[in-house]
């Protein structure tokens, strides 16, 4: 298992997650024995935002003893009274819902505590005018809460709540539909999903990703927007190439399931590859890089992808970017114009002239 250092924590997070989303439908047997699983091949980070209040109890049961080595993301909104799942920014339903999930999760603190799935700026108003966000604020000065996160799939809201300098992680809905306009989430344009996660990296704001598969639309031909399926390897790939990202989190319905994504851990580059994206993306996502690395390898040993990584920080504000570029052992002035990565890039990007670019850019 790989892990991500969050930039504002000392948390290592393995960068498959476990989402509770789905599992509900399971037994209770299977559920507990699906998280042990999961411990015992190395995930560390689970979103307890359910679709019902089933998971809890077992989740709780599974980890007793090895609280100290996970991470949980817990949901100040996220309401389970009746059992099943419900929304709420009333503080003292957050309060009681919260205590119950402390209760049947056995621990006494909570590692994020997220604002739950805020997309409108009138919600997160309600946030902060019921109290919510208040309430989160104190258990964090008394330590209950490590760190504060955000649930969202909107950028212009998530921009607002990051203009606060409020929390150090995001969870966003991240997938090739989404990101190129496809599906009910797929709110913003292709640059402006991409600037929302340059953000995040620039300023140490660490992203957890929800709905890597659509739902399970981008698995199934029949009923992908592309018309083509992709495999759950290639979407996580796909999202843990994005700026920021430290963990994606599918929903997974049992052990059956849990066993095919632990299979990313080993599965080949080819397994991996999401450059077909290319020839069903739309003409506006053309030219941008999404750092793939399928423009590799480069005859002038350019690492072609962080160089744009490094560049876009840059001009969004990482101060740290430049000096990250300044290390690099081959730099843009190497690159020699031979075309190799522009014949490659799915994206058809002109991998050539940006170098030049990017090459001037760092000489200021």
């Amino acid at each position: 298992m790989e892990y991500r250092k969050l930039p504002r924590g000392v948390e290592k997070i393995s960068v498959i997650g476990f989402g509770m989303s789905s599992i509900g439908s399971a037994s209770e047997k299977e559920i507990e024995e699906t998280v042990i699983l999961a411990v015992e091949n190395g995930i560390n980070y689970f979103d307890m935002a359910s679709a019902d209040a089933k998971p809890f109890a077992p989740c709780g049961r599974a980890t007793v003893g090895i609280r100290d080595k996970l991470y949980y993301q817990i949901h100040f909104g996220a309401n389970y009274e009746t059992g099943s799942y419900g929304w709420t920014t009333d503080l003292d339903v957050v309060k009681r819902s919260v205590a119950w999930q402390l209760d049947m999760l056995k621990t006494d603190y909570i590692d994020f505590g997220f604002i739950h799935c805020i997309d409108e700026l009138s919600d997160f108003d309600k946030v902060i005018s019921n109290g919510v966000l208040d309430y989160i604020q104190e258990l964090k000065c008394q330590g209950i809460v490590r760190h504060i996160g955000l649930s969202s799939h909107t950028p212009e809201l998530s921009n607002k709540v990051l203009d606060t300098g409020l929390i150090d992680m995001l969870m966003f809905s991240i997938n090739p539909g989404y990101d190129y306009q496809h599906g009910t989430y797929s709110i913003g344009s292709v640059d402006e999903r991409l600037a929302l996660y340059r953000r995040c990296e620039a300023e140490g704001v660490g992203i957890s990703v929800m709905k890597a598969f659509s739902g399970g639309q981008l698995l199934d031909a029949k009923i992908s927007p592309f018309k083509q399926a992709l495999s759950e390897y290639q979407c996580i790939q796909y999202a843990l190439d994005k700026p920021g990202v430290l963990t994606v989190l599918p929903g997974v319905r049992g052990k059956a399931d849990l066993k095919k994504i632990l299979g990313f851990s080993c599965a080949t580059p080819e397994e991996k590859d999401y450059s077909i994206l290319g020839t069903f993306v739309p003409s506006d996502a053309e030219g941008v890089c999404v750092y793939c690395n399928h423009c590799q390898p480069c005859p002038a040993g350019l690492d072609i992808a962080l160089i744009n990584k490094y560049y876009d920080l840059a001009e969004v504000g990482d101060e740290l970017a430049r000096n990250h570029y300044e290390k690099l052992e081959v730099k843009a002035d190497s690159c020699i114009q031979c075309g190799h990565c522009n014949a490659r890039c799915p994206f058809h990007v002109d991998q050539m002239t940006r170098m030049m670019k990017i090459r001037d850019y760092f000489k200021k």
